[in-house]
């Protein structure tokens, strides 16, 4: 028998485009981008092209900062690499004047707290990269 230790990977890099550019650099301005879709959605985070349909789109539009929660699930144990060290709920959010939800962290302190419809908004970090992590995670508005 005869065996080997590889690594595997996938080392590639991808140039951002202008609505992502532009959507990360907002986050580094802490102001929230979506894109306008050639029916009058506003999808959240922005894609280049619509996903319904395929056309392109490139219509910024400011989101937000506050939203609804769709949908979550709870995290009892964080694992390393979670954005937060404590038990959090990953979400499902809508910001205002989007029509799209994303995916983001919610630190509300335990799952009593969470339910479809909460009020957040984002927590941003102090220092800001132009990366998603630009938005610690989101909490509930007061």
């Amino acid at each position: 028998m005869t065996s080997t230790t590889f690594t595997l990977e996938f080392p590639y890099r991808r140039s951002v485009g202008p609505v992502v550019g532009a959507f990360l650099t907002g986050l580094r301005e802490q102001t929230i981008l979506g894109v306008r879709a050639g029916d009058g959605r506003v999808v959240c985070p922005p894609l280049e092209y619509d996903p319904r349909t395929g056309q392109g789109c490139d219509d910024l539009v400011e989101v937000g900062p506050g939203g609804t929660v769709h949908e979550w699930a709870w995290v009892v144990e964080p694992r390393p690499k979670h954005p937060l060290d404590r038990p959090f709920a990953w979400v499902l959010v809508q910001l205002d004047g989007a029509d799209t939800t994303m995916l983001h962290a919610l630190d509300a302190g335990s799952p009593d707290a969470v339910h479809r419809g909460l009020r957040v908004r984002p927590r941003w970090r102090t220092e800001r990269t132009g990366h998603i992590t630009d938005v610690e995670c989101f909490e509930p508005d007061a």
